[in-house]
């Protein structure tokens, strides 16, 4: 076994079970490390037990290292393996990307490529990049020209990655009369659009329906985000109030996709509100809202809540190859 892609691993599954950000980033650090080193070097320094002589190595990512010299799996490795995600297998299967991943170009704590490659080794084809807007400015929101920048970028890795594809994309902000924030312009040169809502949570229900409807009807908007804005982890955050049945009636009526937010603290919407998306005719997307590659397998969170509200593979839009997802 590759001690850099052991360490690496480690790191993938740490993220997946939300272990915080500082172990997660210790056998980052030490895949860095011994990846810029010879490998005959790194085989010696295991021999001679001097791993923990190097910066950024210490006794926990050497020992993973000396299991990967040795071909074993690590030890550390095995036991978070067993960090269950279960529930949703079958829809989960089925899923052929994920339409709302982030980076470190905003909030995200790892490369574009990074996201991408860890994507792809999930079994994925494809995935949708998409960082905040300008205007969510404590999550580092791309600014126009940013954004433009990260369109080139993409293009350059696509053609790298291939057949792997990152479509672009954004999580653009609702602003608070249900207006983008973004140029249109330039939303309309993206794959896909996710539209939220991040500031004033807490505004009167006949205000923010008219905001949500507003922003759902908009021809740009492809899905609309974690809808109630809730956190049930922690001090939690309470959910939005807002005429459920009225927004998704327009998202229904405008091919506006709600999704199925699968980050742990969210499990956004309840699933009393995704069975009345159900029945007012919605589609829906299945997404990790990752931030780190290990959210990226998250997904099952969000597919099981999905078949015990009875959402089918036909009505999830990410079932669908990108071809078919880009035609509408």
């Amino acid at each position: 076994m590759d001690p850099v892609k052991a360490l690496k691993q480690v790191a993938f599954h740490l993220e997946r079970a939300g272990e915080p950000t500082y172990r997660v980033q210790a056998f980052r650090n030490a895949a860095a490390v011994l990846a810029d080193l010879d490998p005959a070097e790194v085989e010696k320094r295991a021999k001679l037990g001097t791993l923990t002589d190097l910066k950024g190595v210490g006794k926990s990512t050497a020992g993973v290292v000396l299991d990967a010299l040795a071909n074993r799996e690590p030890a550390y490795l095995a036991k978070l393996r067993h960090v269950d995600i279960s529930g949703g297998e079958e829809l989960r299967a089925k899923l052929k990307g994920d339409c709302h991943v982030h980076s470190d170009w905003s909030d995200g704590g790892s490369p574009i490529r990074d996201m991408a490659e860890a994507a792809r080794d999930l079994g994925h084809e494809f995935m949708v990049l998409t960082d905040h807007s300008p205007r969510l400015t404590v999550a580092n929101g791309l600014s126009r020209e940013r954004l433009e920048k990260q369109l080139e970028v993409v293009a350059e890795l696509n053609v790298e990655l291939a057949p792997f594809l990152i479509l672009t994309g954004i999580e653009v902000d609702i602003l608070d009369d249900g207006s983008l924030d973004q140029d249109e312009d330039l939303l309309a040169r993206l794959d896909v659009v996710v539209a939220s809502v991040h500031s004033k949570l807490k505004m009167p229900r006949a205000e923010m329906t008219e905001r949500m409807v507003t922003a759902v009807t908009n021809p740009h908007v492809d899905i609309l985000g974690h809808c109630t804005g809730r956190l049930v982890v922690g001090k939690g955050r309470p959910e939005s109030q807002f005429d459920a049945e009225r927004v998704f009636e327009a998202c229904a009526a405008g091919g506006t996709a709600v999704e199925i937010n699968s980050r742990p603290e969210r499990l956004d919407p309840p699933r009393r509100l995704l069975s009345l998306a159900v029945d007012a005719g919605c589609t829906f997307s299945i997404d990790s809202d990752a931030h780190a590659p290990g959210q990226l397998d998250w997904l099952n969170y969000g597919c099981a809540r999905a078949e015990d509200c009875g959402i089918t593979p036909d009505l999830v839009i990410n079932t669908r190859p990108a071809s078919r997802l880009l035609s509408g």
